[in-house]
């Protein structure tokens, strides 16, 4: 029987604004997620815990941790570095937190001055903290389908790290199409790989961006093959830093249009996350990227 509940993990208050060049008042980073929380998504990444020296954006996570209103039901995980960053997590309650690597060598070493293994000795830590305190983590494989560095990357480097996150004890794995390069006949292979791999389909989330437009084609293909859990970004927010060109997620916003298009449900108010997709861009000074947000202003 065809499972229709898809799983939409919303990353624009974390992934989608720590590349903004202008510093977004922790007031409406509060905001933002408050307004998420009543559009009825279950997963807000709302920030990471790094070194305000290496993402100045994200230096108010405590304070924004803190000042959130939380549901009832709704998981606000945060990004995790490093066992420092644990410690800010620890301190302001999370019950989910994520982890980051790559597929790539070379973008590891460009993004967080580390090999692979490196990254993993990393985790190392933080990984044993959040297990001696009943906290779940979440697994992020960058460029999973091409590198600005290293160029295409075969299937079988992204299912071993994705396994390796797996038997490290993340219960999903996110696998990020990080430069927006990647094809729908490329996703299905990459999926499969990392299926082959060991890894069950449904601890398998995809995270596209949109640089090429093929981001909700990959997405479509890879619901064909059972996945069931998104990332996107409200309004499109997003890019990526070490990637020439690369523009933002994917926009929740289109993302839910399509999935209502299929009958698939999610239990999220679509008109409320329009809504809300023209508040933190009229914050920003610019539109949304989304189609849909321009299809149906508010």
């Amino acid at each position: 029987m065809q499972i229709k509940n898809v799983k939409i993990y919303e990353v624009g208050p974390r992934d989608g604004l720590q590349n903004e060049k202008s510093q977004v008042p922790t007031a409406v980073k509060i905001e933002l997620i408050n307004r998420l929380t009543d559009t009825g998504l279950k997963y807000i990444e709302a920030t990471s815990f790094v070194s305000p020296k290496a993402i100045p954006q994200l230096g108010d996570a405590a304070e924004v941790m803190e000042k959130i209103t939380r549901k009832d039901g709704v998981t606000y995980p945060v990004l995790v570095p490093n066992a420092r960053g644990m410690e800010g997590a620890l301190a302001a309650n999370v019950t989910e937190i994520a982890l980051f690597t790559a597929a790539s060598e070379a973008f590891t070493k460009a993004n967080i001055n580390a090999t692979i293994d490196e990254s993993f000795a990393r985790f190392a830590p933080v990984i044993e903290s959040a297990k001696a305190n009943d906290i779940k983590i979440r697994g992020y494989v960058s460029c999973v389908l091409g590198c600005p560095y290293e160029g295409a990357i075969a299937p079988e480097k992204v299912a071993a790290v994705s396994k390796r996150l797996l038997d490290a004890g993340c219960y999903e794995i996110s696998l990020g199409d990080t430069i927006g390069v990647g094809t729908p006949d490329q996703t299905k292979r990459m999926v499969q790989a990392v299926l082959d791999a060991g890894v069950p389909l449904k601890k398998i989330a995809l995270h596209m961006h949109d640089t090429y437009g093929q981001a909700l084609a990959n997405i479509y293909a890879g619901l064909q093959m059972g996945v069931r859990v998104i990332d996107s970004s409200v309004a499109g927010l997003g890019g990526c830093p070490y990637a020439k060109g690369a523009s933002g997620n994917v926009a929740t916003e289109d993302v839910l249009y399509m999935l209502s298009g299929l009958g698939m449900e999610t239990g999220v108010d679509l008109q409320k996350i329009i809504e809300t997709a023209w508040f933190i861009s009229d914050v920003l000074g610019r539109k949304p990227s989304s189609r849909l947000a321009h299809a149906i202003q508010i």
